[in-house]
């Protein structure tokens, strides 16, 4: 079989979240079907960036219509954009639509990134989505049928245990400085811990917002107890994990939530909002809060 993928958005210099699920995909899916040819497709600008294929089964292609002339027997969008159908079978990855339901986003990315989320759900012969809740708004937001809708949960690779590592008085969160994260909040709620406690944001700070969550950093009474990592990935994030005696996630809206699966896999205690997809992907390992209350992630933090 010759399967067609769209690895565009394995290309990252800081890669999280959807590359990281693209580079992890690419390579097992080659690894797995060695029998099996594998076409990596690439937007022309990312096409430069893209290693030589690691596998022998895996040839590079440019990402440009019609795909049909690569002869793909199956074409899979691994971010919910496919803007025709390049071949007789069409799969595509959705992982979230926080973008159409909030105002996590500019009005211009929001209307291109809802108009591109309806080509590919049109063209699409089965949608993958990350969860039951994407699953969901997959089905609602976008009138897809539920007979043409797989729920596959994402996976994390199983932390390397790391000797004489001692846990520390750290709240950790992990993730892109976005007002989406409800950083914000959780600064206000870390004030009232004890001042032997600190607070580690661990992520790169460009997400949408990410101007006024720095402003409100710089004007907490306890600035000098935040530390402010920036970009991290590899080895120092799971440096991160096996230190923090918190994990705190109070994010508004996930279409799965990949660092609560981290931070569980390393044993780090987990508090996370009580809705959207987080409830699902943490089942009964964490303590669940409002991610409007501040007062009940106060209560949540102190407990734990």
């Amino acid at each position: 079989m010759r399967i067609a993928l769209d690895a565009t958005y394995s290309i990252d210099p800081q890669p999280s979240g959807i590359a990281i699920y693209s580079q992890e995909l690419l390579a097992g899916l080659a690894r797995a079907l060695p029998d099996d040819e594998f076409l990596h497709c690439y937007r022309i600008k990312q096409f430069g960036a893209a290693a030589p294929p690691a596998f022998r089964n895996v040839r590079r292609r440019i990402l440009l219509p019609p795909l049909a002339t690569f002869r793909a027997d199956v074409f899979h969008a691994l971010n919910q954009r496919v803007d025709r159908r390049p071949a007789p079978n069409v799969v595509v990855t959705f992982h979230d639509l926080f973008v159409i339901t909030g105002e996590y986003s500019s009005p211009e990315f929001r209307a291109r990134f809802t108009q591109q989320a309806r080509r590919a759900a049109e063209n699409a012969d089965v949608v993958i989505a990350v969860s039951q809740f994407t699953a969901n708004q997959v089905r609602t937001l976008l009138n897809v049928d539920a007979s043409r809708i797989r729920v596959v949960p994402h996976g994390v690779r199983e932390p390397i245990a790391r000797a004489n590592v001692a846990r520390e008085k750290i709240v950790l969160f992990a993730g892109a400085l976005q007002i989406r994260k409800n950083i914000a909040r959780l600064v206000e709620a870390f004030e009232s811990l004890p001042a032997d406690w600190k607070l580690v944001l661990a992520g790169a700070p460009n997400g949408y917002g990410a101007g006024a969550i720095l402003d409100r950093i710089e004007r907490s009474r306890c600035r000098d107890r935040i530390q402010l990592t920036g970009y991290v990935a590899g080895a120092t994030l799971e440096n991160l994990y096996a230190r923090a005696t918190v994990f705190a996630f109070p994010s508004l809206d996930e279409g799965f939530g990949m660092p609560v699966l981290e931070a569980m896999a390393h044993g780090v205690p987990v508090v996370t909002s009580n809705r959207s997809a987080l409830p699902e992907v943490a089942g009964d390992a964490a303590l669940f809060v409002d991610p409007e209350d501040t007062d009940a992630l106060r209560d949540a933090l102190r407990r734990l």
